[in-house]
């Protein structure tokens, strides 16, 4: 069996996907796999085009560990987000034809079942906590019970996972920078303010309203999005103890992984990070080190399924459960690749979900099904994933970019 064609179809049905199609010289036998970075979408589709797509022709498509590695060392410039991203949409898509080879749902390549369904968590936000707590009872009323919980920060201007101002942002600092619309007339960026001071006092009082209101059974947590110094982090953590927390999202940032040895020193709040990590190597101080709790690489950014099992193999080893990222600005086969291997793995922790417009589903059918605070995959071979080629080809790219931050005085803060 051999590889005959690489497709690389970028197409935007509600946003942006890049889907990887990687056909065999077996008649009808194809593999699908997602290959979406948000705001670099065609970065990724130039590098699959140009460079990936030529070394594939006439492999076997059998040998995934084999071509993982040509294509990870082969660069000499290893690793980033851009190679990292085409890299998992080649592993899926050939994980993608080995279970359907083989007649079995790609769970059962990796091991098989340890579990009848994947734990999900949703998003819920709001202007104030009463907004947030509203949010939060509809998302315990759809079975979900465990959910991440964010709120708008007064003083600040738009705020991640809340909702708010960010067009009213957007358009103060553009009027604020001569210059600053794109020469191609295309969209800018959102931007948002933020300031630390209000984060710090807002959130942990969010907690305690909730607690107070929806009581201790459902499990909560929060995402930082990586905002934080680590003495900030610190005392976030540790002010958050008495509300119990599933866990505090990304903290710091991943260049900061040290410094959770200062966060240990100061709270017992579980701690989750990596959904900026690209390699294992980046999660392996953290995990020997015990200094997080949950792992939640993005299998669309870390190099596919290959990566992820050895990065939640040394997690197991280490008590370290996985949490994988799972939002909107990845496509369905990663979201099915996702739960994979949640239904395998022994050490899975918390699947992060999202609910598809019903267009991504017609274009990109096969996501996972949500029932009652689960995920599950359908037990048909491969990932069970596809990609509708004609009707994709009618949501043609759309140039967008991710938000951006800034702090009061305008100087750039992490998004």
């Amino acid at each position: 069996m051999k590889i005959t064609e690489v497709r690389v179809i970028v197409t935007s049905p509600s946003r942006n996907y890049v889907v990887v199609k990687i056909l065999t010289d077996e008649p009808g036998l194809y593999g699908v796999g997602d290959a979406t970075l948000n705001g670099r979408e065609l970065s990724v589709a130039t590098a699959l085009q140009e460079h990936i797509a030529p070394l594939l022709i006439g492999r076997d498509p059998d040998r995934i560990e084999d071509i993982w590695q040509m294509l990870f060392r082969g660069t000499y410039w290893r690793g980033g987000p851009v190679l990292m991203t085409a890299l998992a949409g080649i592993d899926t898509a050939l994980w993608d034809i080995k279970g359907k080879r083989a007649g079995l749902p790609v769970y059962s390549l990796l091991g098989g079942k340890t579990r009848e369904g994947a734990l999900a968590y949703t998003h819920a936000g709001g202007r104030d906590c009463i907004e947030v707590e509203d949010d939060v009872r509809s998302k315990m009323a759809d079975g979900f019970k465990v959910i991440r919980a964010q709120c708008a920060i007064p003083g600040n201007v738009g705020t991640y996972g809340a909702g708010g101002e960010a067009e009213a942002a957007s358009a103060r600092w553009a009027s604020a920078e001569p210059g600053s619309t794109w020469g191609d007339g295309g969209p800018m960026p959102s931007v948002e303010q933020w300031e630390p001071g209000p984060y710090l006092r807002t959130i942990p009082a969010l907690f305690a309203h909730l607690r107070n209101t929806v009581g201790n059974e459902i499990e909560l947590f929060h995402d930082v999005h990586e905002r934080l110094t680590p003495i900030q982090a610190a005392r976030l953590a540790k002010e958050l103890e008495p509300f119990h927390l599933f866990f505090l999202e990304d903290c710091i940032r991943p260049e900061h992984k040290e410094s959770f040895r200062l966060l240990r020193q100061h709270t017992t709040t579980p701690l989750a990070m990596g959904e900026l990590f690209h390699t294992r190597w980046e999660c392996v101080p953290l995990i020997t080190e015990q200094l997080i709790d949950y792992i939640r690489c993005d299998i669309g950014h870390i190099g596919g399924i290959t990566e992820a099992q050895k990065i939640a193999h040394i997690a197991e080893t280490f008590y370290v459960s996985t949490a994988w990222h799972g939002p909107g600005d990845i496509g369905p086969a990663t979201h099915a690749a996702n739960v994979h291997l949640d239904l395998s793995l022994a050490n899975f922790g918390v699947q992060e979900m999202v609910k598809f417009p019903e267009v991504v589903h017609e274009v990109l059918p096969g996501a996972p099904t949500y029932q009652n605070g689960y995920l599950n995959v359908a037990d048909t071979p491969g990932i069970g994933t596809d990609v509708n080629e004609e009707l994709a080809s009618k949501y043609p790219y759309e140039r967008a970019y991710l938000p951006m931050s800034r702090r009061a005085d305008g100087s750039v803060m992490d998004w």
